[in-house]
């Protein structure tokens, strides 16, 4: 894959593939699925400083899964694959 590297307090994630059976066991097509807000930390930024000059320090890492805002960051395609970049605070969570 590519390398892109974000700028600032920005994360690029990729989206982790949405569940394609509802509930009843009915199989879903993809215009049907909502955009998963589950996502992998591919790729952290150039970091940020406080208003003290301070440097602010990413609460994620590589690696980490996610939980996103559904609406936030910008969709790019990276070697046929769509990425996100977003901004840490539209990381809402985690997942364990």
């Amino acid at each position: 894959m590519a390398n892109i590297k974000p700028l600032g307090q920005r994360v690029l994630v990729k989206r982790l593939e949405a569940e394609a059976i509802s509930a009843g066991g009915i199989v879903l097509p993809d215009t049907a699925k909502e955009k998963p807000q589950e996502a992998e930390v591919i790729s952290l930024g150039t970091g940020g400083k406080d208003d003290n000059g301070n440097a602010i320090e990413f609460t994620v890492k590589v690696g980490d899964k996610v939980l996103i805002s559904k609406y936030g960051g910008t969709e790019v395609k990276l070697d046929g694959q769509e990425v996100l970049i977003i901004n840490e605070s539209d990381i809402l969570g985690i997942v364990g």
